[in-house]
């Protein structure tokens, strides 16, 4: 038997799983209810296809028997799917038992139900975070099932324990550089200065907190008149508005990116995810372009140093630090057969699995407008200072919309 590391990102969410999870769920899928034209039994050969042909699906978490550490094989065994006709009372009462945790170790990491109803067909695909990510869920996953129920061949497939070894082989020398990069941007982190102070007494730390606003007063129009990255200006409106709240002209925090970034890698199905730290001291002023366009360069350093990552991980460099993401019209539509399935439950991800503070993630919508959520330790923060932080962020892009604004003038 062949044992492979865990990734270093594996790593961080399975320690997060273990470590502060009250919820050890860490669910990536949904439930989806397909076209009625759908031939059910083709589709279930369809998945059992996919799931043969990719390694991913055979993964297993295991303690290694001489070490003892967390490592991973790929003999596991395939659990086919097979389409269960149901009532409606037994399709609801599957869904209850669907929200059970995962068993870790030496167990298959997805859940995949083909279900059909006198109301319905029913696909449910539910990944563990740790070896798939949404990209590869929502994109990767349903374009083979959709190719294999057609008919259609793939091109040759990618192996992710290929890849995890040959990454787990680099050697030293070419990540050190990398290491003392991230360890120099990293050390002066400190809570009482990059976060946003503490404000609420009593509350049990790591208690679920979410607030859900729409940008009114910024849209998708900017865009059109710039070249300007969203990712980009997003992620420095964040870092300003963390700068402007705690008063410190200084933002350390973290950018999350699918991890894909070469053609190889845009078609590997598993968990491909990095969270690239950033920082940036404001007190020597600039005008917003600049800013916008040395945080770009800023990031492509971080790219470069992608693989020596594993010491943020390893080292919790960037424990508590606020993370941001950027997503694009995520409105979980997927197509078989040229036929929406549509999207009707997600799996429960809970607040208490994620390791920040404070996640921010802006979602753009199909009507061109923003939303902005925030994901915090309500331990930590009450739901008045998160709205703080949502209209102070607003008036930042609005702010920023003059590029040759000076930083000053924003953070005053």
């Amino acid at each position: 038997m062949k044992y492979y590391p865990l990734r270093p990102i594996q790593r961080w969410l399975v320690d997060t799983h273990f470590n502060k999870a009250k919820s050890t769920m860490m669910n990536i899928g949904g439930l989806f209810k397909l076209a009625a034209s759908i031939d059910m039994n083709h589709f279930a050969d369809a998945v059992n296809h996919v799931l043969e042909t990719h390694d991913i699906f055979r993964c297993r978490f295991l303690f290694h028997p001489e070490t003892s550490d967390l490592c991973q094989i790929f003999e596991g065994a395939v659990e086919k799917v097979f389409l269960e006709r149901m009532s409606d009372e037994e399709f609801q009462k599957r869904m209850e038992k669907l929200r059970e945790p995962y068993y870790l170790i030496n167990h298959p990491l997805y859940r995949l139900y083909l279900m059909e109803t006198p109301t319905g067909k029913y696909f449910y695909a539910d990944f563990y975070h740790a070896i798939m990510d949404g990209v590869a869920s929502s994109y990767l996953f349903t374009r083979a099932v959709d190719a294999a129920y057609r008919g259609r061949t793939m091109r040759k497939i990618l192996s992710y324990a290929d890849y995890i070894e040959e990454e787990s082989k680099i050697p030293p020398e070419e990540l050190k550089e990398g290491h003392q990069y991230w360890r120099d941007m990293l050390r002066p982190f400190d809570k009482r200065k990059h976060l946003p102070p503490v404000n609420v007494k009593g509350v049990a730390p790591w208690t679920q907190g979410t607030l859900d606003y729409e940008f009114k007063n910024f849209t998708e129009e900017f865009f059109r008149t710039t070249h300007l990255s969203e990712n980009n200006y997003f992620l420095g409106a964040t870092m300003l508005t963390m700068a402007k709240i705690t008063g410190t002209k200084e933002s350390i925090m973290s950018w999350i990116h699918n991890g894909r970034t070469n053609m190889r890698e845009h078609r590997l199905m598993g968990l491909m995810l990095e969270q690239y730290p950033c920082a940036w001291d404001f007190h020597k002023d600039i005008p917003v372009i600049e800013f916008l366009g040395r945080l770009e360069g800023q990031n492509q350093i971080g790219m470069k140093y992608r693989k020596s990552l594993d010491i943020v991980y390893s080292e919790g460099l960037e424990d508590d630090c606020v993370s941001f993401i950027f997503q694009k019209h995520m409105n979980g539509d997927v197509i078989i057969a040229d036929r929406l399935a549509e999207l009707i439950y997600l799996p429960p991800n809970e607040i208490s699995a994620v390791e920040n503070a404070l996640d921010v993630e802006v979602e753009s919508q199909p009507t061109g407008t923003y939303n902005l959520f925030l994901d915090y330790d309500a331990g930590r923060y009450s739901e008045a200072e998160m709205k703080n932080f949502a209209l102070t962020m607003e008036k930042v892009l609005q702010d920023m919309r003059d590029t040759d604004k000076m930083i000053s003038e924003i953070l005053k």
